[in-house]
């Protein structure tokens, strides 16, 4: 299976499903964002600290598989010089939409997360990566790629799954039941039952991948970064919210 091909027509679906991470800002957000007062999520709900973004004006910044009309629109409302990068065409057509509609400059640039090479070494102050990487089966080269083309000093911030998420039946989980099924590292296209990956497949729906700890924490640590902050979150109403949040956010550095 291509994934890379297969999950950039899934989030093209997932933009008329009205998918959450496919909601562009509004005109008062970005109004507002112009006055310094912004919200801008890694994660489903919880926002970040406005300690971990700094002053960005001037800065030129990569939103990495970040479209939707979400992170890239705050932040070149906030002043930074912003490219957006994503896998699917429709995702930066929303980016596209509020640049439009608000009168905001971004550059915008269709890819694969794992294959920044058309950016030079050190081209960014700043990489805001939401949760995504687990719709790519292998992130090592993200981290790496990203350490690259940031400048030193530069930090990367980046939403990740916790991969207990991938632990459960599907089915069951659908049913309001958590029964533990699954190992990590998690792989739709190589553990789901196939009458569950063909429903998958037919229903267009993005394949997904549950990642380790090591090698989403570690990894970026084995790339060169330094964390220099982290936190948690919930996904905003799933089965495992009462017992665990489900989602974290890393601030990695690259150090002078």
């Amino acid at each position: 299976m291509d994934i890379v091909k297969h999950n950039r027509e899934a989030w093209n679906a997932q933009v008329d499903k009205g998918n959450s991470w496919t909601q562009p800002v509004s005109p008062e957000e970005v109004a507002r964002a112009r006055q310094g007062m912004y919200q801008i999520v890694l994660t489903p709900t919880k926002p970040i600290p406005t300690d971990w973004l700094g002053e960005v004006a001037g800065k030129e910044v990569l939103c990495l598989a970040s479209g939707g009309g979400q992170q890239g629109p705050i932040l070149a409302a906030l002043g930074a010089d912003v490219t957006v990068f994503d896998n699917s065409p429709r995702q930066l057509e929303q980016d596209l939409l509020v640049a439009e509609r608000d009168k905001l400059t971004l550059i915008l640039e269709q890819g694969d997360m794992r294959d920044l090479s058309r950016f030079k070494d050190e081209s960014f102050d700043l990489i805001v990566h939401p949760v995504s990487n687990c719709f790519i089966p292998e992130i090592g080269s993200v981290w790496t790629e990203c350490y690259r083309i940031l400048r030193q000093g530069g930090a990367l911030l980046a939403g990740v799954c916790n991969p207990l998420l991938f632990l459960f039946d599907v089915q069951e989980w659908d049913n309001g039941k958590l029964e533990v099924k699954y190992s990590i590292p998690y792989s739709d296209p190589e553990q789901l039952p196939q009458e569950q990956l063909a429903a998958k497949l037919a229903a267009g729906e993005p394949m997904e991948f549950g990642h380790s700890l090591e090698s989403q924490i570690g990894g970026q640590i084995a790339a060169g970064f330094v964390i220099a902050g982290f936190y948690e979150d919930k996904a905003g109403g799933d089965l495992l919210d009462p017992y665990i949040s489900t989602y974290m956010a890393t601030r990695a550095v690259k150090l002078r």
